[in-house]
């Protein structure tokens, strides 16, 4: 098995440790909000206030569950248009009272079904992607498993993006890929190396600012070690992004994201 799709699989393992998991060991007194105000609240996106040591922050992330349950509870991390209202909400909020965003993701994309289109699935990621760009407080992403399309990059238009060493973050899946270069979806690793989706390679491309590494035993079984380490981080980082001002912030967070557009267009 390739080194990409070594990622790709522990990257999607069901006991891979989700975002209710990192929440309770990196924050204090999480207080969870539901809803969208709009049609109904998704279990695919947990969202709320929280202490992180004596500073009030805003956490929002994509969940995704171990046993069957759980996973029909939130539609298995594929977060619908409410969802992404929802964590819109908290983050203009989160602007409001000037508290740092922090976003969590593990997703293998937004969820494609008839309701959700119908309910404004593209407008509902292209909203975030339009407000997180200009919104006026700081925002770090961390993608703690799976980073699939526009269903991630709807909570990662950030100051600064972070990725554990088995993250994964592509405009879609290496079998969607395969399938529609070669019609050949069992070229599935073959496309997961070409797509420079890992970790690694997305830290030598600048696509993401940090990484870090994860337990050899795995993930799972030493959970607490990874939680301290971001914790760590963020209270190292959070500070210094708060100083800035904010047509700065804005700008750094704007030159970010426009110069993956320049590289594309040379």
């Amino acid at each position: 098995m390739s080194e990409a799709m070594k990622s790709v699989s522990i990257a999607r393992k069901i006991e891979r440790p989700n975002t209710r998991q990192f929440i309770e060991r990196i924050f204090e007194d999480f207080m969870e909000f539901h809803g969208d105000r709009l049609f109904a609240d998704d279990g695919a996106v947990v969202g709320g206030i929280a202490f992180l040591e004596k500073m009030p922050v805003t956490v929002v992330g994509i969940q995704k569950g171990h046993t069957l349950e759980e996973n029909l509870e939130c539609n298995f991390g594929s977060p619908n248009p409410e969802g992404y209202r929802k964590a819109l909400r908290l983050m203009k909020q989160a602007e409001k009272f000037h508290r740092p965003v922090i976003t969590f993701i593990n997703t293998a994309g937004a969820f494609c079904g008839i309701g959700a289109e119908e309910r404004g699935q593209g407008e509902a990621i292209a909203r975030n992607l339009l407000e997180m760009s200009r919104l006026k407080t700081p925002i770090i992403s961390i993608f703690i498993g799976e980073g699939g399309s526009g269903g991630a990059l709807a909570l990662a238009v950030s100051d600064s993006v972070w990725m554990l060493e088995h993250g994964m973050y592509s405009i879609l899946s290496p079998e969607g890929f395969a399938s529609i270069l070669w019609r050949d979806s069992s070229r599935v690793a073959e496309a997961a190396e070409l797509m420079k989706m890992t970790a690694k390679d997305l830290l030598k491309n600048e696509v993401i600012d940090r990484m870090f590494f994860e337990p050899k035993e795995g993930l799972e079984h030493n959970l607490d070690k990874t939680a301290v380490e971001l914790k760590k981080a963020l209270l190292e980082t959070l500070p210094d992004l708060m100083k800035k001002e904010t047509p700065v912030l804005l700008e750094k967070r704007y030159k970010r994201f426009r110069k993956f557009g320049e590289f594309t267009e040379s």
